[in-house]
């Protein structure tokens, strides 16, 4: 049975209140998700990894870039307010203080990462998807590694900064890519009969 649209449907389609409350809805579920992904640490080598890379990048893909921006600035600007939405929050500080820390130039990467990704990465098939998320992971590690060159000497940034992520980045990456895949499988009509 197929649904036509009447101009009562249409109209709900188009209403500015539902469109603003699912759209808000949907920016504090992603602010949520971060948060609760930058918590879980699991067991890796060579150092445990949260999974906040995994969730940012899964938003983008899924929401686009408009609606991934909107999250990320969400959730940095409830940090910013001093909620502890981070990884390491409270314990090693909150709000701002805590983003000009070690961490925060891998914050502002995360944003970046956020749009290019969105823009970038619909559509895409898997090993498209991958591309496209290792390359947002360039401005990540980009600034990240810039901010944390102003608390650790220079020759040590890439050892503490770099090495110890990537394997777990691309994995992360790597299952956000898969995952979508499956998804989209899972959604196509079954061709076989």
């Amino acid at each position: 049975m197929v649904n036509s649209v009447t101009p009562e449907s249409s109209t709900a389609l188009h209403n500015p209140v539902l469109n603003g409350t699912k759209n808000t809805l949907m920016v504090l579920a992603g602010v949520a998700l971060i948060t609760a992904s930058a918590k879980i640490t699991v067991p890796f080598w060579p150092v445990p990894m949260t999974l906040q890379t995994m969730a940012i990048m899964a938003i983008a893909v899924a929401t686009g870039p408009r609606m991934a921006l909107t999250t990320l600035l969400a959730y940095l600007a409830a940090g910013a307010a001093g909620l502890p939405v981070f990884a390491g929050t409270p314990e090693r500080g909150i709000g701002i203080a805590y983003m000009m820390g070690p961490t925060g130039g891998y914050l502002a990467g995360y944003l970046v990462a956020a749009g290019l990704v969105g823009a970038l990465a619909r559509g895409r098939s898997a090993a498209g998807q991958f591309a496209v998320m290792m390359v947002g992971m360039v401005p990540v590690y980009l600034l990240g590694l810039a901010g944390l060159s102003a608390f650790v000497p220079s020759e040590k940034v890439v050892a503490l900064g770099f090495t110890p992520f990537i394997l777990g980045d691309i994995l992360k990456i790597a299952l956000v890519a898969v995952g979508f895949a499956a998804i989209r499988h899972l959604k196509s009509p079954n061709k076989a009969a």
